[in-house]
C-alpha cells in the first residue's frame, strides 16, 4: 500500500517575505503516546507494513530488509531503535521511506499524524536531562503545535551508527570483490 504525501512547497516558489522566519514542513508521526517530527524533504514515500526479510546478526533495532522496486532498504523499529521493546507490528502500522544522504531506510512506526508548516524560530531547544526516549544528540529540538508536543528529530544523527556501519561494510564488499 503506497500513501502519497500531499504537495509540498514548490522549490521554486517566491522567497519568504522580507522579515518573516525561514520555514520548513514537517511529517509527524507517532510512537506510542509520542510524537515526532522529521522534515518532509527527507520522506520518500509512506508504506502499510509488509513484513521484512530477517538478517542474520542484526541488532534489535534493525528488522530486516524490504525490496523496494529493486532497491534493497533497511527497516529501522524507532521504538527498539529508542531504547523500548521491538514492535509488534501490525497491518496498521506504518513504515516512511527515508532518504539519509545518498541511502533509503525505512522507519518503523505506530501511525503518521500530521504535515506541519513550522517556522525555524518556532523549534525549541530541548530541555537537559535524561529519562527521554530519544538520545539526545538525535533531537534538533521540539516544537508547540496546538496542545501537543512535537519531538523533532535530526536523522543524520538518529542514523550516524548505521549509516557508519553500512558504508564500511560495503567498502569491506568492495575490497572483497576486486582482490
Amino acid at each position: 500500500m503506497h500513501k502519497p504525501l500531499p504537495a509540498t512547497r514548490d522549490a521554486a516558489a517566491p522567497p519568504a517575505a522580507p522579515g518573516s522566519q525561514p520555514s520548513r514542513q514537517l511529517v509527524t508521526f507517532t510512537l506510542g503516546t509520542e510524537e515526532f517530527g522529521i522534515p518532509i524533504l527527507a520522506v520518500k514515500e509512506i508504506r502499510g507494513w509488509t513484513p521484512e526479510t530477517r538478517l542474520p546478526n542484526l541488532p534489535p533495532h534493525v528488522r530486516g530488509v524490504i525490496n523496494l522496486r529493486g532497491v534493497i532498504v533497511p527497516i529501522f523499529d524507532l521504538r527498539a531503535r529508542f531504547g523500548g521493546p521491538q514492535t509488534e507490528a501490525t497491518r496498521r502500522h506504518v513504515v516512511i521511506v527515508l532518504t539519509i544522504g545518498e541511502r533509503l531506510q525505512g522507519i518503523l512506526t505506530d501511525a503518521i499524524s500530521d504535515i506541519l508548516d513550522v517556522a525555524d524560530g518556532d523549534i525549541l531547544p530541548a530541555p537537559n536531562g535524561d529519562g527521554g526516549l530519544v538520545d539526545r544528540a538525535a533531537i534538533l529540538g521540539l516544537v508547540a503545535s496546538g496542545n501537543r508536543m512535537v519531538t523533532v528529530l535530526d536523522l543524520g544523527r538518529l542514523f550516524a551508527a548505521e549509516t557508519q556501519a553500512l558504508d564500511e561494510m560495503q567498502d569491506t564488499m568492495a575490497g572483497t570483490a576486486g582482490a
